[in-house]
């Protein structure tokens, strides 16, 4: 659901960065035809600076939710990017499947490719042409009435990579039909949601930790 005041979903800000925890439905990256967080943020900040400076650090895809950082000054976003590129920001993600997993902790380590034409993620055990190394770590956390939910640790951030590598091996996330899940009632989201973000130094006056509350049942 799209927020209609962007500072219930602010959880912490500086003069160089801003974390949010986005709702699923909200897309991340401005957009002409429909509202994005992007800007909502960029609107919330006009307010109070003119012609503020705003960063895109990373994207979340429209149906999840969780936690997102935005730069609010070149430098922050220069820091940040290099972070990024070097995998030195971690993320911690939870997600409730519909199959129970055959192991209770498991590293997968595939092959991934982007179909341009279909928009989804294809996952290959075997390297092909122009695909990609994909690797993540999920622990299941408890059962429940609405699926089995899992932490996730990811290790390479591609596109739908979570979603279409849990596809892979017959676990789809609940509410994504795109790979394979049951459809739920609530229109643009899935169960899946960014839990955690882990920084590798104290600098920016980031926290070296920071989690939000579960969008999930």
């Amino acid at each position: 659901m799209v927020p209609t005041d962007i500072k219930k979903i602010i959880l912490q800000e500086s003069d160089n960065w801003i974390i949010l925890n986005k709702p699923s439905g909200l897309i991340t990256e401005r957009n002409p035809y429909e509202e994005s967080l992007e800007a909502l943020l960029f609107n919330y900040l006009q307010q109070q600076k003119k012609n503020p400076f705003l960063g895109v650090v990373h994207r979340l895809d429209r149906v999840t939710s969780g936690l997102i950082i935005f730069a609010k000054k070149k430098s922050a976003l220069k820091t940040l990017n290099q972070w990024i590129e070097k995998k030195q920001i971690k993320k911690v993600y939870r997600a409730i499947v519909e199959k129970q997993p055959e192991l209770k902790a498991q590293t997968l380590e595939q092959y991934i490719i982007k179909d341009q034409k279909m928009k989804i993620a294809r996952i290959s055990d075997t390297k092909m042409p122009h695909s990609k190394n994909c690797k993540l770590h999920y622990r299941l956390i408890q059962s429940g009435p609405f699926g089995h939910q899992l932490e996730i640790q990811l290790f390479t951030g591609r596109f739908h990579q979570i979603r279409a590598q849990l596809s892979h091996i017959n676990m789809p996330i609940v509410g994504d039909i795109k790979y394979g899940g049951k459809a739920i009632t609530e229109k643009n989201k899935i169960y899946l949601h960014a839990y955690k973000l882990r920084f590798p130094e104290n600098i920016l006056n980031l926290p070296r930790e920071i989690s939000s509350e579960q969008d999930l049942p």
